[in-house]
């Protein structure tokens, strides 16, 4: 069998504090994940039109991670390479109040109770890929994107 690959595209809104701990709980399963490979899609590379990037989200089943209701990343993924394989809103698992903060985000401001919320979405991430079927992935192979495999 093929190894197993997952795109995983998150909100790169900049402006509360939804879209940083998107990042960041996105980053956090691509280095700790090791029964799939994870590889994460640069949404403004997708949006102005990256071919590798749309390729890849065609090709193997991809997650959005969006920091708010607006869900960015799910329709422009749904809108340029189909339907996705998961979808995960942060501001339903941290709560609108926190998505929308606009006082903490940045990095270095993040407290443990925000380290939380990183961890929560993260495991909200993994649950999602645990949910794609193992068939999504056989036989498929894509020597298109950046993430410099195949």
């Amino acid at each position: 069998m093929s190894e197993l690959k997952v795109g995983v595209l998150s909100c790169s809104g900049e402006e509360c504090l939804g879209g940083t701990i998107s990042r960041l709980a996105t980053r956090k399963i691509l280095e700790e994940l090791k029964f799939v490979k994870t590889v994460t899609l640069c949404l403004p590379l997708y949006l102005a039109g990256g071919e590798e990037e749309r390729n890849f989200a065609k090709v193997f089943p991809t997650i959005s991670v969006d920091g708010c209701d607006k869900l960015c990343a799910k329709r422009s993924t749904e809108k340029y390479s189909g339907k996705i394989s998961g979808s995960i809103d942060v501001s339903k698992i941290i709560g609108i109040e926190n998505a929308l903060n606009t006082k903490i985000i940045r990095n270095k401001d993040l407290k443990d109770e925000h380290l939380e919320m990183v961890d929560k979405v993260a495991s909200e991430i993994v649950k999602e890929i645990g949910r794609i079927s193992p068939d999504s992935y056989s036989g498929k192979s894509f020597g298109g994107c950046g993430c410099g495999s195949e």
